[in-house]
C-alpha cells in the first residue's frame, strides 16, 4: 500500500539517500543534499500554503498490515499546474522518482493516480501531463500503465542537454 504526503525537513536525509544515478539523469540533474533538500521542501511548503506553484509529495510504501510496520519513503512526486513548456494552458505537469529499492513494484503507475486523485479533488488543471525523454522506457510504461496516452514528441524550449541542444520530450496526457 502506497500513500502521498506533505515532505518535511525530517524527510530530506531519507530522499538524499534515495537518489541515484536514475533520478539524476531523468530527474534532478544532480544528487541533492540535506541542506538544499531541506530548503526545497520548505519552498514546497511555501507553494502548498499559498495555493501557488509546484506541489511536490513524498511517495510512502507501507509492508505488512496497516500500522503493524513504519511506512517507508520510496521516492517523489511533483506537479506543476504552470508549466508552459509543451503543455496547454489547463495541462498539469507531474515529474516522480522511485528509491531503487522500491522499483519494479508498481509504485510509481500508483503514485500517478494518487496525484491524478489530488488534482481531480483540488479542481487543478484539466488534463495530466506527463513529459518523458523517449529513452526513459521505465517513465514510458510508467505513463502507460496509469492510462496516459502519447500525443506527440516536442523540442523544449527550456531544459537542454550538456551540449546545449534542446531536449526532446514525448508527451502523454491523461483527462482529469
Amino acid at each position: 500500500m502506497i500513500e502521498l504526503r506533505p515532505l518535511t525537513a525530517a524527510d530530506a536525509e531519507a530522499h538524499c539517500a534515495g537518489e541515484d544515478e536514475h533520478t539524476v539523469r531523468w530527474l534532478t540533474g544532480g544528487y541533492g543534499d540535506v541542506e538544499g533538500t531541506i530548503e526545497f521542501f520548505n519552498w514546497l511548503a511555501g507553494n502548498a500554503a499559498t495555493g501557488a506553484g509546484k506541489r511536490g509529495f513524498g511517495i510512502w510504501k507501507s509492508e505488512g498490515r496497516a500500522g503493524a510496520v513504519p511506512a517507508r519513503l520510496c521516492g517523489y512526486i511533483d506537479y506543476t499546474p504552470d508549466l508552459a513548456d509543451g503543455l496547454d494552458p489547463d495541462d498539469v505537469a507531474l515529474a516522480y522518482a522511485v528509491h531503487p529499492w522500491a522499483r519494479g513494484q508498481g509504485i510509481a503507475p500508483e503514485a500517478v493516480r494518487l496525484i491524478c486523485d489530488v488534482l481531480r479533488a483540488n479542481e487543478t488543471g484539466t488534463r495530466a501531463a506527463i513529459r518523458v525523454e523517449p529513452g526513459n522506457s521505465a517513465s514510458i510504461r510508467v505513463a502507460q500503465k496509469a492510462g496516459f496516452r502519447y500525443v506527440r514528441d516536442f523540442p523544449s524550449n527550456r531544459d537542454t542537454h550538456p551540449d546545449g541542444t534542446p531536449t526532446t520530450f514525448s508527451l502523454y496526457l491523461l483527462d482529469l
